[in-house]
């Protein structure tokens, strides 16, 4: 994924999650591929945007409370939630915050 994510007007929801790594890979990118294809496919899943690696941050966009909730359900996203908490996460941080206004920028093709 590169750039921001296209969302809809707000207000929608934003699901922070900022985790550092604990150096155990095994696993890892297969699971986090594959929560991305799940989170896509639950109804009122808007996109996300991810930076950095050993110390990370992703945003998920969500259209409401409902669809967090489905995705934080799901069942295979608790068990890639537990192997991140024994196995891939030092520690990590997770916000919910609701949208309320955004703005986006694109060069022009050619500008200086």
């Amino acid at each position: 994924m590169t750039g921001p994510v296209e969302t809809p007007a707000p207000p929608y929801y934003a699901v922070i999650f900022s985790a550092e790594r604990s150096g155990d890979d095994a696993g890892y990118a297969a699971t986090s591929a594959r929560m991305v294809e799940l989170a896509a496919a639950i109804d009122g899943f808007l996109g996300y945007e991810h930076a950095g690696d050993a110390v990370g941050i992703t945003v998920s966009y969500w259209r409401d409370l409902d669809a967090i909730a489905r995705w934080r359900a799901h069942a295979e996203h608790l068990l890639a939630q537990q192997a991140g908490r024994s196995r891939w996460y030092a520690r990590y941080g997770l916000r919910v915050a609701r949208v309320e206004r955004q703005g986006f920028f694109t060069r022009p093709a050619g500008a200086a």
